[in-house]
């Protein structure tokens, strides 16, 4: 599973830098030659996505250094990190950038010109975001089985999904605004029009970053693994003979990896060898039956 889940968000993130880093060429030569603020705006959006997916990749393969001495735990909060990074560079060269320059045209208005082909570049753009969008939401739906998508966003531990996601629908948003808002300004001959759109712009991604931020803060403060491996170690652990009852558990979960830690009352007519047994034996079937548990601290007890 772990290994699966690493192969999907790679290649997501692999989807999502080949759609942006071929948009981001585009629509700077479309800048160039219409003179579109709207269309700045998205070229700059689109090479600070191309830089993320890089960062994204970056956490991704960090992340699965093995553990030593100065990080017992491994390196797993690197991929929060690294996504933490992207939301705010997402909110500072996307969202407030574009409102930057969409204020700047409106102070300084001037015709646009030969607007076609930034609406040719725009529809070229949606097409190709699309199929990222769609790459995207694939590798989800593997990793997400019969959850709802609401489901899977709030209570994944993905975090470069999660960004990738919210880059992908933030982009296309993004270029349905700028092709509105420059329909208009050619259909009108009012270039106020393509001022606002990358006002507009700017305010979708500044909600996007400031989602995802929020959504890889609770990451980074440290949060317990997905509901249903908490399930599922629940069931195991009452499934295993000698234990009467569970005072507590706790799960953290560390980028791709989960830690358990459980505090247990065994039988009080067991032995302390037998006692022994039995949880070393909980311990090999949690870590077979959930595959991101990585550690397994069991307490036997008489009280909580």
């Amino acid at each position: 599973m772990a290994t699966a889940a690493h192969d999907s968000t790679a290649r997501a993130i692999l989807y999502a830098f080949l759609a942006n880093f071929g948009i981001a060429i585009a629509k700077t030569w479309a800048a160039w030659l219409t003179g579109s603020g709207s269309m700045l705006a998205e070229a700059i959006h689109s090479y600070a996505d191309t830089g993320n997916q890089v960062l994204l990749f970056l956490g991704l393969k960090q992340s699965l250094r093995p553990a030593d001495e100065e990080h017992p735990l491994g390196y797993g909060k690197l991929s929060y990190f690294w996504s933490f990074v992207v939301a705010i560079l997402l909110f500072s060269m996307g969202g407030l950038f574009s409102i930057y320059e969409g204020v700047h045209k409106l102070n300084n208005l001037e015709p646009l010109s030969q607007v076609w082909i930034a609406i040719v570049v725009l529809l070229l753009a949606i097409v190709l975001e699309g199929v990222s969008l769609f790459g995207a939401l694939r590798e989800i739906r593997k990793l997400r089985g019969e959850r709802s998508l609401r489901h899977w966003l709030k209570h994944t531990r993905n975090s470069e999904l999660v960004v990738v996601l919210g880059e992908d629908v933030g982009a296309q948003l993004g270029l349905i605004l700028a092709l509105g808002f420059l329909t208009l300004a050619e259909i009108t001959g009012n270039p106020v029009y393509d001022a606002l759109g990358s006002i507009c712009i700017g305010a979708v991604l500044i909600v996007i970053s400031v989602f995802i931020a929020w959504r890889i803060g609770s990451l980074l403060v440290g949060r317990s693994a997905e509901p249903d491996i908490q399930d599922a170690i629940a069931e195991i652990i009452a499934e295993q003979e000698g234990i009467e009852f569970v005072f507590n558990t706790i799960t953290m979960q560390f980028g791709p990896d989960t830690m358990l830690a459980a505090k247990i009352k065994m039988r009080s007519d067991m032995t302390i060898d037998e006692a022994v047994a039995s949880i070393n034996d909980l311990e090999r079937k949690l870590k077979a039956r959930v595959p991101k548990l990585r550690w397994c601290f069991i307490e036997p007890d008489n009280a909580d």
